[in-house]
């Protein structure tokens, strides 16, 4: 027998001085494999036209639909109601800008850290876009694309104690990015100068290692392996510093 779905949604749109922020309580049946993307269609098709919330691929790609599932951060697109009591809640995730009830604006936040760590293949000369793009050993090819499977949905950056405290930290997604692009062989950076993007309480030095974001990152990337490694590398640069001065 399908169960009927208690839903407490947070409610508040920042643009309209009349509204205050509240949870509302929707109702309704449970279908076989029914997904909180589909749940949400259907409260907006039938009980609250107005309710806002993200979605673009419904597949789990593009991290849109991200917010705080019955308080863990998820994919509403990759979440199955069965999954979850009866009845549960959702809210937006927090850190990002608040759009609308469960529409937050991760976008600014991913580009504007985007620019700080310059997440770009950084080259000596202009590319000739003639010549045949440079190969790859396919073992070092995967390691690199497995860490471009980052769909920026925000997730880690909720799931981690210190994104809550400290508001410069760039969070797992950004020393994700560091990660990639210190592997790209393309890359003509060095340790050194990765070390003045991230060799700080902000960057990687500031991680806690409660590991969080590897627990919940839909993704399932291997955040835990990356955060290890590249403290490392920039703990070695800061002794070869140190060393020299």
């Amino acid at each position: 027998m399908s169960r009927r779905l208690k839903i407490s949604i947070f409610r508040h749109n920042p643009r309209d001085p009349q509204s205050v922020p509240r949870t509302v309580d929707y109702e309704l049946d449970e279908q076989p494999g029914m997904t909180l993307f589909i749940a949400l269609n259907a409260i907006r098709d039938t009980q609250a036209p107005d309710l806002n919330f993200d979605f673009v691929c419904r597949a789990g790609v593009c991290g849109a639909c991200a917010m705080v599932i019955d308080g863990r951060p998820g994919l509403a697109c990759r979440t199955l109601t069965s999954t979850l009591p009866a009845a549960f809640s959702l809210y937006p995730l927090p850190v990002f800008r608040l759009v609308a009830d469960l529409s937050v604006d991760t976008g600014s936040w991913m580009r504007e850290l985007a620019e700080r760590l310059q997440t770009w293949v950084h080259l000596d000369a202009e590319p000739d876009l003639d010549r045949l793009e440079a190969r790859m050993e396919p073992t070092l090819a995967e390691e690199v694309y497995e860490l471009d499977r980052c769909i920026e949905c925000g997730c880690c950056i909720v799931a981690c104690a210190t994104a809550q405290m400290r508001e410069g930290f760039v969070g797992a997604v950004g020393l994700n990015k560091i990660a990639r692009f210190r592997l790209d062989p393309a890359d003509t950076r060095d340790d050194a100068d990765f070390y003045e993007l991230v060799g700080n309480d902000e960057g990687i030095f500031g991680c806690m290692s409660l590991l969080a974001c590897n627990d919940l990152c839909p993704k399932e990337l291997p955040l835990q392996t990356q955060l290890a490694w590249l403290r490392r590398k920039m703990a070695g640069q800061g002794v070869r510093w140190l060393r020299r001065g």
